[in-house]
């Protein structure tokens, strides 16, 4: 346990907290944006992802009168996250949750690790910086109406939505899509813990795309109760069926559905790793908001 301010105690999290962690993750986004967008089912994904140890792995912080001040979870010894209640800010928890990201990350023997952290959070990005953490990378949040757009499906290729025995060939494709940039290749079971096994994976609205009878395409999408948006997580297309507009059938096909909910907006978040920033604006899609990736050596 890291030396905590007085009158704080820190112990390791369990899923019995995901209601009072869902609750500050909340409060937090809500002072930095305006909204909440974390449901408490991808809280929980975190806490339960296979390679991640909730009795090593994660930390809870609560105040003398039992609030919950703050939480901090490490995968893998490289990514982390770290929420400070902004009730209780300025009081020295943000920093002694750091101070155990990176003591967990030396005892399993890695160099370094990371961080995201609102655009809007300009102390959490000052407490980083302050440490010598710098630039890894930009996500944003991207956003384009649910009306007024046409489904052009490229010829050779039909769309439905996902369904039961889909699960794998929906993997394959998406992480056949990612290697490109992500760091490592998720396992089955921690991507669909992540994503399909989510109480808020919305299969009616996750269209697939195929050609030849094979998936080529997917776009899988959560219905977050605390949002009014419609919320893609996840797009990926074979490389063999790319420039073909599969990827603005299968956005124009979710957000038709989403419309059917009642949902105004598609939202979608994208990783400049991915270079696919130019390719979304072209489809329609503008910036909400902006997260930064910072990354600490060890």
């Amino acid at each position: 346990m890291p030396p905590l301010p007085d009158r704080f105690t820190a112990r390791p999290a369990t899923t019995a907290d995901v209601p009072a962690i869902h609750a500050l993750v909340s409060a937090a986004e809500r002072d930095a944006n305006g909204v909440a967008e974390t449901g408490a089912d991808g809280i929980e994904a975190a806490l339960t992802r296979p390679g991640l140890d909730a009795t090593v792995d994660s930390l809870v912080v609560h105040a003398d009168d039992g609030r919950l001040a703050g939480w901090a979870w490490i995968n893998r010894g490289r990514r982390s996250q770290v929420d400070v209640d902004p009730a209780f800010r300025g009081r020295g928890v943000g920093s002694a949750l750091l101070d155990w990201v990176e003591a967990r990350a030396a005892e399993v023997g890695t160099d370094w690790v990371s961080q995201t952290v609102d655009d809007q959070d300009p102390a959490g990005t000052e407490l980083l910086r302050s440490r010598g953490y710098e630039l890894l990378a930009t996500n944003w949040l991207l956003e384009m109406p649910t009306t007024g757009l046409e489904v052009a499906i490229p010829d050779g290729v039909t769309i439905r939505a996902f369904r039961r025995g889909d699960e794998r060939a929906a993997y394959q494709v998406i992480q056949d899509a990612f290697d490109d940039w992500q760091p490592r290749r998720h396992a089955y079971d921690e991507w669909a813990r992540m994503s399909i096994e989510r109480a808020s994976f919305a299969p009616g609205v996750s269209p697939l795309a195929f050609a030849g009878g094979e998936l080529v395409g997917a776009a899988l999408s959560l219905d977050l109760p605390d949002s009014t948006d419609g919320y893609v997580e996840q797009v990926a297309v074979r490389k063999d069926q790319r420039g073909r507009g599969v990827a603005k059938a299968l956005l124009a096909t979710a957000a038709r559905a989403m419309h059917a909910q009642g949902r105004t907006q598609l939202t979608l978040w994208t990783h400049s790793g991915t270079g696919a920033l130019a390719m979304y604006e072209r489809l329609g899609m503008t910036v909400r908001r902006s997260t930064t990736v910072l990354r600490g050596r060890i």
